[in-house]
């Protein structure tokens, strides 16, 4: 099969002719209809967190169901499913906290990589690797949807609308009537102020440095939208919350400056959560005396604190009934030949969502 391979950090992804070993117990193989670019793939191919090489990676997916390995109950060939990079064991203690994000089962695919290339083992980027026309996964990673929903809008619900809409919902637990910041309006903010809307927040603050991304942002549900450089957005935020800074701040993307940014827009009780990944290295600072007298939280929420066989079938029925938007998230679809254009345009800040779709 054919995969985008990264070969050197920050260079082109090279398409290769590859193997793809055959699912083991507890494991399935998933043709891959669509993977959308997450900038989780964009750190990790550019060198932002490290890592060994060759890999391929890409991990927002959703195809069909080819094979399933001895013991997997849940799925079956045909299926139509989405992907996610969520390794679960379901029996660790963290899974039976209710915790699977956190699973601290060492699976066989985690020492083992299914892909090859001449003889040369690729990393499985992302525990995933869906830049390719196959994947195999273990089994808690896949979870199957109706047929009649579009795999390209499906493949956001792997990683984008599961980490944006989960942020809110599971890990802050937003209710009704709190107040909400989201900042950064890319594929992942955007579903936080998703979220946020469906919950019930008010009002639902956007901000982001890019005109277009403001304006997507409050066709998706803010209320407000304003320029993260203004140096008045404290007293903006004031003015349209009765005086009061929010009750909950997002920070969707991997930069410092937002971080920090957002602890100054929260009041008394209130959260931020950290949802966007920074290069390695990077710290931001804060006030822990504010954060104590005013009884602050700082909370950090991997792919939404979400539980794949619950939430994925939630988010499909609410796209189903017209409550979320998918469709609207895709900028464009590229044929895996064209990747390194996908990557350069979101690199640029021109994508909400830009996605691989493969010939099926």
């Amino acid at each position: 099969m054919r995969a985008a391979v990264c070969r050197a950090f920050g260079a082109p992804l090279t398409i290769e002719e590859v193997t793809l070993a055959p699912p083991r117990a507890g494991e399935v193989r998933v043709r891959v209809a669509a993977c959308a670019i997450c900038h989780s793939d964009i750190a990790y191919a550019d060198g932002a967190w490290g890592g060994t090489l060759p890999a391929v990676y890409g991990h927002e997916a959703a195809g069909i169901v080819e094979e399933v390995g001895a013991g997997v109950t849940h799925l079956k060939p045909g299926d139509h499913a989405v992907v996610t990079l969520i390794r679960a064991c379901g029996h660790c203690p963290t899974c039976a906290r209710g915790a699977p994000v956190r699973c601290e089962t060492v699976f066989p695919l985690d020492t083992a990589s299914p892909l090859s290339a001449n003889g040369e083992t690729l990393v499985h980027g992302l525990r995933t690797a869906a830049f390719a026309e196959q994947v195999v996964v273990e089994a808690s990673q896949a979870v199957a949807i109706p047929a009649e929903i579009k795999l390209d809008a499906a493949a956001l619900l792997a990683c984008g609308v599961l980490t944006g809409v989960g942020a809110v919902a599971n890990t802050a637990g937003v209710r009704a009537g709190e107040s909400v910041v989201v900042i950064g309006t890319g594929g992942v903010g955007l579903n936080a102020v998703q979220g946020a809307a469906l919950v019930g927040a008010t009002p639902i603050i956007a901000v982001d440095p890019s005109h277009a991304k403001r304006q997507a942002a409050l066709a998706f549900g803010a209320t407000h939208a304003f320029d993260a450089a203004d140096d008045g957005l404290p007293a903006m935020v004031r003015a349209i919350n009765g005086g009061r800074l929010v009750d909950w701040a997002f920070v969707t993307v991997g930069a410092k400056a937002a971080m920090e940014q957002a602890t100054g827009l929260i009041g008394r009780g209130g959260g931020v959560v950290i949802v966007g990944m920074p290069p390695s290295g990077v710290a931001a600072g804060y006030d822990p005396g504010r954060l104590a007298a005013d009884e602050q939280r700082i909370l950090g929420s991997k792919m939404g604190s979400a539980r794949v066989p619950v939430d994925i079938p939630r988010l499909v029925a609410l796209y189903q009934q017209g409550r979320i938007k998918l469709d609207a998230l895709i900028t464009e679809r590229y044929p895996l030949e064209r990747i390194n254009e996908a990557i350069a345009a979101a690199k640029r800040g021109e994508a909400l969502r830009n996605v691989i779709v493969f010939d099926q």
